[in-house]
């Protein structure tokens, strides 16, 4: 009977064994590929934080020399993001009650001169879209929504902070100031911001920030407009409906003026509890007031950037539980990298590789990285992990189908010069569009062999081509393509057939 015990023990461990080898197997042969073949289709964004100077910017423009460094940092971070093949850039527009463009509403941030309101010689939204879309890559208007600052930020803006200008739609809580959500002028407030930035730049995206109540607030001043609006309605669905009314506000106002400009939030990353896990608490429905769940299912956002800084049981079900109800819509989980620094937590750079993978895996529209500093100093070898694992291929933005479904028609008549001093010159006949605002972008793609892959990525060459021709400079000569094609692309992400070289 021992012996029996034993071999039966034995058996147990060596079948334990082989599942624990077996699972390593599974895992191997679903990441090994996600990493050697990006997908051509995926969002890899970063915030580029403006508030105190945390990303950028680190000199004052208060001379011709200081605009040139200003700009000199910006540009020196969106080359390296270009580098690494990423296609979407977060650049922060509004802060807490002030802004970083020219605006009629709110002052000029101080971060850009070191005084408030000084004008810093060029709008730097303008300069950051441009060098975006140099690069092929998008720019978002990251807006800080709901918080305009504490008393001493407050003071500083003086005569033109909203608390001054506009005093009906502010409240006070715990030291600090809050436009008040359950205000009907809130949203049209907000809009007017959104409207300078969408009507007067060739932004990509409206990207929220804070669209929130302060967390765990039952003593947040507005009492009055509950009892005023509130109809029969508890506390807390009262709020979370306010919000959705400014999420469905701006987003109806978006869409009348540019129905390509994307839409987004970051909303807390936890949404609520899921049957998988629990969110202990801390969640975006209860906490905050958020209904994110409902504006994916009514249909007012087009991507959703939850703030999943969490690892483990606290990333995985909860990341799992957006793309299950996001409608169509979406889901670009943002990354907590800031934790990888030392100072900041003691994750190491396998957590953030395992999030990547299990993205790809459940099909997620990508990720976004808070903040781009930690992917300039390379923390933990994250900037060269993405570079050389991840984002070995450019990328191609998801589709927006639910705004446009119509893909361009093909170019036509792509000839290609043969090449001089190590140039091709590539040029075509132009595409058209079903929506006649925009004329079609191209996406160029080069390969050894004939014809050229344009499903594969790594044949992209550029992308967000203005106009109808293009100059290929390979980096090296041996890495030259012989061959290549041309497809049109419009602001949703519809791509045409390719005309290949004849």
């Amino acid at each position: 009977m021992l012996i029996f015990a034993e071999k039966y023990d034995r058996n147990k461990e060596e079948k334990r064994k082989m599942k624990r080898i077996i699972s390593i197997l599974l895992y191997m042969a679903v990441l090994l590929p996600l990493a050697a073949q990006p997908p051509k289709h995926e969002v890899r964004a970063a915030w580029i934080t403006a508030v105190y100077g945390l990303d950028w910017p680190q000199t004052r423009t208060t001379s011709p020399e200081g605009i040139r460094k200003q700009q000199a940092e910006l540009i020196e971070i969106l080359d390296r993001l270009k580098a690494a093949n990423f296609n979407t850039v977060l650049f922060q527009t509004r802060t807490r009650g002030d802004v970083l463009y020219k605006s009629a509403i709110e002052p000029y941030n101080s971060i850009l001169t070191g005084k408030v309101g000084g004008d810093p010689g060029y709008d730097p939204l303008a300069f950051a879209i441009a060098e975006c879309h140099k690069r092929g890559m998008e720019c978002h208007a990251w807006m800080v929504t709901i918080p305009l600052g504490n008393r001493k930020h407050v003071a500083a803006l003086g005569k033109e902070s909203v608390t001054k200008k506009k005093r009906a739609i502010c409240v006070p809580y715990k030291r600090e100031y809050f436009l008040n959500p359950g205000h009907p002028q809130t949203k049209e407030y907000l809009m007017s911001l959104v409207r300078e930035v969408v009507e007067r730049y060739d932004v990509d995206g409206i990207h929220f920030d804070y669209l929130r109540y302060p967390e765990n607030a039952p003593r947040f001043p507005d009492s009055y407009d509950y009892r005023k609006y509130s109809k029969g309605r508890s506390l807390a669905q009262w709020r979370r409906d306010n919000l959705t009314e400014i999420v469905r506000y701006i987003y109806k106002g978006v869409k009348a003026m540019k129905p390509w400009v994307k839409v987004s939030t970051c909303p807390v990353g936890k949404y609520k509890d899921t049957s998988r896990y629990p969110s202990r608490g801390w969640n975006a429905f209860h906490t905050v007031y958020q209904d994110v769940q409902g504006w994916l299912g009514e249909g007012i956002q087009d991507q959703i950037y939850p703030m999943l800084y969490f690892r483990g049981n606290h990333f995985y079900p909860f990341a799992l539980d957006w793309q299950e109800q996001s409608n169509g819509r979406q889901i670009i989980p943002g990354l907590g990298i800031y934790f990888l620094d030392p100072s900041e937590g003691n994750w190491t750079l396998d957590e953030i590789e395992r999030q990547m993978h299990f993205i790809r895996a459940h099909g997620l529209a990508g990720e976004a990285h808070y903040r781009v500093k930690y992917l300039m100093d390379n923390t933990q070898g994250l900037y060269e992990a993405l570079e050389e694992d991840f984002y070995t291929a450019p990328a191609l933005q998801p589709a927006m189908p639910w705004i446009d479904n119509v893909a361009p028609t093909p170019p036509s008549g792509l000839t290609v010069e043969t090449p001089e001093n190590g140039y091709w010159k590539l040029s075509w006949q132009p595409a058209t569009d079903n929506d006649k605002r925009n004329a079609p972008m191209y996406v160029i793609y080069g390969s050894d062999t004939y014809p050229v892959d344009t499903s594969n990525p790594e044949n992209i060459l550029a992308q967000r081509v203005q106009g109808t021709e293009y100059t290929y400079a390979p980096i090296r000569p041996w890495t030259a393509r012989k061959y290549f094609a041309v497809t049109a692309i419009d602001r949703c992400g519809n791509e045409s057939e390719a005309i290949q070289q004849q």
